[in-house]
């Protein structure tokens, strides 16, 4: 050090002697004191330099040991929040009679959120009543009908014992001579003629019982016809239930204005959406690279872009069995030659926990950063395969 200053002096001095000859005292001690000062500040930061290059292996020693002990926590700020949503409609189409429920109102599950005009429902209803009522007329008759056409084929059967007998007695006077052969032909043909009745009898009564389920004492209700008349009845009321849309869940409802009173709304036609902010969850998008040591049911702090201030609580749900880009519309296909290796990314799925009520409201879409505790670091392996690895790759 002392012969940097020496070094250091000695331009001073050699430049004394071109200074006019004669100087006055300010002006020597002014040229003193420069000269000491540009010593002093080449002196510190030569201390700096010295303080530096001995801070250097102490930084490298410091950031190797974070590294290798790092790395339990997985980061990620592709993630939304997801709440289940629906399009609110009705299987019916109808006229909006009036609307219960207004822009961004929070609504309990079944409360009502609009109805439909109800008058041609309702005539639909009592038309099939109705024929429910009619077709149970008419089943009661087909019971009647059958025992009326039982009862017709009994008398039928004993005219028909009666005229076997007659024909039987023809039959032996023609034999003996006493009777002439028209009697005979007549007997013959009353018993094929009410032969034949009896058996249309039988066959008519055999249809209608087949009508009633071949049991002649099937209750009403029991027949297909009723079940058949019940079911339109029931399909009716079904409609003119449907004419009142009510919430499947609470949630809070958007979309409102677009529809009004006397709008007609086709089936299935969405009237507005209704959004869950009771139920929701993080969707993430991390790089594959990322996923090493995730596992379904690790603890994750997840932090909204909305609200810095504050985090939510909840644990990895699951993880995607595929690449995002598996499930896109056109697939990559890397097929030329001039392949680039892109890092993929992998959705996953975090359930929150939200029964904390002091925290702020979620809204679906916002943007939040997922940090997930995979609780293995990354350790002097991995350490060095990332290191000497990469240096291989490189060469």
């Amino acid at each position: 050090m002392a012969e940097v200053a020496r070094k250091t002096i000695a331009p001073v001095r050699d430049e004394a002697p071109e200074a006019p000859v004669s100087l006055a005292p300010a002006e020597k001690r002014n040229a003193r004191t420069a000269a000491t000062e540009k010593l002093r500040s080449m002196r510190r930061r030569d201390r700096l330099r010295y303080v530096l290059f001995a801070l250097l292996p102490i930084v490298l020693i410091i950031g190797c040991y974070v590294y290798v002990t790092g790395g339990q926590v997985m980061s990620t700020d592709d993630a939304y929040v997801q709440a289940d949503r629906v399009g609110v409609s009705t299987d019916i189409s109808g006229i909006v009679l009036d609307v219960a429920v207004k822009e961004n109102q929070h609504v309990n599950t079944g409360q009502v959120l609009y109805r439909l005009d109800p008058r041609q429902f309702q005539i639909a209803l009592e038309n099939a009543k109705a024929n429910l009522a009619q077709t149970a007329l008419t089943i009661q008759a087909m019971k009647q009908d059958y025992k009326r056409m039982v009862s017709d084929a009994d008398a039928q059967e004993a005219q028909v014992q009666l005229d076997q007998t007659n024909y039987m007695r023809a039959e032996m006077l023609l034999k003996s001579g006493t009777a002439p052969q028209a009697t005979y032909d007549q007997a013959i043909y009353t018993l094929q003629n009410d032969k034949g009745k009896l058996a249309a009898l039988r066959d008519q009564a055999q249809m209608q019982l087949a009508k009633l389920g071949g049991n002649a004492d099937i209750a009403v209700t029991d027949h297909p016809q009723y079940q058949q008349a019940q079911a339109q009845v029931d399909e009716a009321q079904r409609q003119l239930d449907h004419t009142v849309i009510t919430a499947p869940f609470s949630g809070i409802v958007t979309g409102v204005p677009a529809i009004a009173p006397g709008k007609y709304l086709a089936a299935s036609t969405t009237a507005f959406f209704l959004v869950d902010t009771d139920n929701v969850w993080v969707d993430a998008t991390p790089k594959e690279t990322e996923l090493t040591y995730v596992r379904a049911g690790q603890h994750a702090v997840v932090t909204v872009d909305t609200y810095p201030d504050h985090e939510w609580h909840g644990v990895v749900e699951s993880v995607s069995p595929a690449a995002a880009q598996e499930f896109s519309l056109l697939p990559a296909q890397n097929t030329s030659g001039n392949w680039v290796k892109v890092v993929q990314r992998v959705p996953m799925r975090i359930r929150l926990d939200t029964t904390d009520k002091n925290l702020p409201p979620l809204r679906a879409g916002m943007s939040v950063i997922v940090d997930v505790d995979t609780g293995h670091p990354r350790g002097l392996p991995n350490f060095l395969t990332s290191l000497f690895g990469s240096a291989h790759r490189v060469k």
